[in-house]
């Protein structure tokens, strides 16, 4: 549904690393009796941690609310220049209540209430008090262009819209466009009632002081694990966006089934980079760790992280891969201009033969590169699409421990996550959570098929589309339009999307994310999209070109061939690119046809290119073809 356009990852700036404080190995002594011990670890594998078995959310509030008062829970920067805010599960739970007692008085129950903003402290406190019994919290992508904003909000009949400062003229230019909306409610505002329009501070004061007079009736509301929750527009990249309607069982499960598989404590803290409107930060980025007591650090945009990650000092963050390439290619640019890069593959080699026998020694020798993320990231989890098996091998080499998730907004998310105490396969997007089953339907000769998923975290069905819900529900299982193989250890790994699998005249299926990964390996390459073209106009003919539509990285291009090329030169460069790589690919997968794309691929939020878009594409754009 959402559409980036002319997105672009922002110039991320490392300092300049001199690796100079590296320890002496001749001085690291080796414990044999820790060696020992590990290599017993290993014959007796570590099992799964203790899962909690949480029913709702509000059972989740109400045991951090009394378990973890005075820790915090929220930081968040008022300004760029001034220093993170921290608010406290005790000042968070305050306000949760006393937005939640007021707002039961004004709206009729199940009333639908749509929050569009930016990540902020009133995003948290809106969703967990709409979760807890206020109403059905409707989370929207910020970004939506006013007409979609107005569509999205009439189709969920909100009677309610809690708005940022940033949002508020959007909201004002539609507002009369909105019959079922009674209440515009806008975030960090004092002000009073009027008309239509309020201040959540102020709801927030009026609520406290209801919950002081003894109206304890918020807090009193039970929950159905069952009844339908949140709403949430799905940002598909093939396809008209759904309802996906929620409820507290697919979300406390989403806890309880990442509790096994990770560990965080009160110690940790996530940074927040991806918007709260997809579940993947809202559940696993924000109520997974305010369930252990843990905190959340605001990043202030794309253009901050680097020094929002070195103020913060977050200890895990949630990522897309676009994000995690970006770090790494960044990362990597500044080890070769301080000339460290032979030393630093060295002591990749060294610490990897070190951690064999048990003995962990990257996060000193690496602290100089960690520090740059602020020196204290543990954990990165990738997910939302493929990641080069090269890269979370490199992210794992300096001393962090890389998982991957998979799911859907239609499983709140999470329906596979890597366990953190097994040892990483970087190709795979880990194996089921907790509860769930995750099985192949009509696999091919390669092992490849459709994922069919069933379990806790599976959606109610999807907003007032039955027809829909029918299509995708089969037994039980969610049908998930991925395909990929299971492994003998039930380790799963995707090989594309059966809407984007181009079918060849002689029945061979090709993934087109399998050539995008490997494309995506040439320097000269900034990002591509394969898919299917149709050459000939006769309907008869069915034959498809395999076709890689690329953006050039012109500064690698520039930096390796000079300034100044041509179109013509440039694009010499990239078909002879091109033409090596097909030699790593089955003859059958070969790229036939490139573009040269000079404008950016339309995306969604989680950096997905929009291929529907893309490809049905016929004005507006530059490109240039032509066959290899």
């Amino acid at each position: 549904m959402r559409i980036i356009r002319d997105f672009k990852m922002p110039n991320l700036k490392f300092k300049k690393i001199e690796m100079n404080d590296i320890p002496n190995m001749e001085d690291v002594k080796v414990d044999y009796e820790k060696v020992k011990e590990a290599e017993e670890k290993k014959k007796n594998k570590r099992g799964p941690y203790p899962a909690t078995e949480y029913k709702t959310i509000k059972e989740v509030f109400i045991r951090s609310m009394k378990n973890y008062a005075d820790y915090p829970v929220i930081l968040q920067k008022p300004n760029h220049k001034e220093p993170y805010r921290k608010y406290t599960y005790k000042e968070f739970g305050e306000d949760v209540v006393g937005f939640g007692s007021k707002l039961i008085k004004m709206l009729p129950k199940n009333a639908r209430v749509v929050i569009v903003s930016e990540t902020t402290y009133g995003w948290y406190v809106s969703y967990m008090a709409l979760l807890c019994g206020a109403g059905i919290a409707v989370p929207v992508d910020k970004e939506l262009p006013d007409n979609e904003l107005e569509n999205v909000i009439n189709r969920a009949k909100a009677t309610a819209v809690i708005f940022s400062a940033r949002k508020k003229d959007s909201v004002k230019k539609i507002a009369n466009n909105l019959p079922t909306v009674k209440y515009f409610i806008e975030m960090d505002s004092d002000e009073h009632i009027i008309d239509k329009q309020m201040g959540m501070n102020y709801l927030i004061e009026e609520g406290k002081e209801i919950w002081n007079q003894g109206d304890t009736s918020y807090m009193d509301i039970e929950i159905d694990p069952e009844e339908f929750k949140v709403l949430i527009f799905t940002s598909g990249t093939t396809s008209k966006s759904k309802g996906v309607m929620l409820c507290n069982r697919n979300l406390a499960a989403n806890i309880n089934a990442v509790s096994e598989y990770v560990k965080l404590s009160t110690d940790d803290m996530l940074f927040s980079i991806l918007p709260l409107h997809h579940t993947y930060e809202s559940t696993i980025g924000f109520l997974l760790p305010f369930a252990v007591g843990a905190s959340v650090a605001i990043c202030e945009g794309l253009r901050y992280i680097v020094p929002d990650l070195q103020e913060a000092k977050p200890t895990a963050m949630l990522a897309v891969p676009l994000l995690i390439e970006n770090l790494y290619k960044k990362i990597n640019e500044t080890i070769k201009k301080s000339k460290k890069e032979p030393i630093v593959n060295s002591m990749i080699g060294v610490t990897n033969v070190f951690k064999g026998f048990g003995i962990d020694i990257k996060r000193k020798v690496f602290k100089e590169i960690l520090d740059n993320l602020g020196g204290n990231i543990r954990i990165i989890v990738s997910a939302a699409a493929p990641i080069d098996a090269k890269i979370a091998k490199w992210v794992e080499d300096i001393g962090i421990k890389f998982l991957q998730g998979y799911g859907l907004t239609e499983t709140a998310p999470i329906a596979a996550l890597t366990p953190e105490y097994e040892a990483s396969r970087y190709a795979s997007t880990g194996k089921a959570v907790k509860d769930t089953e995750i099985k192949l339907i009509n696999p091919n000769e390669d092992g490849e098929g459709e994922l069919l998923i069933k379990g806790p975290t599976v959606m109610l069905g999807y907003y007032e589309d039955e027809k829909a819900t029918e299509e995708v529900m089969k037994d039980g299982y969610f049908c998930s339009g991925d395909i990929g193989k299971i492994d003998k250890d039930g380790y799963i790994y995707i090989t594309g999307r059966s809407k984007n699998v181009i079918v060849t005249q002689n029945g061979k299926n090709i993934y087109p994310e399998e050539i995008e990964l490997t494309l995506g390996d040439i320097p000269e390459i900034q990002e591509c999209m394969v898919y299917g073209k149709k050459e000939s106009e006769d309907a008869h003919d069915k034959e498809l070109i395999i076709t890689a539509r690329i953006i050039p990285n012109y500064t690698k291009i520039e930096e390796i061939y000079g300034k100044n090329l041509s179109d013509d030169e440039i694009y010499k460069i990239i078909w002879n690119k091109v033409k090596e790589n097909n030699k790593k690919l089955t003859s059958y997968k070969a790229v036939k046809k490139i573009e040269i794309k000079k404008d950016e691929f339309e995306k969604t939020t989680t950096m997905k290119i929009k291929r529907y878009a893309e490809i049905n594409k016929t004005l507006g754009i530059s490109i240039k073809n032509r066959n290899i």
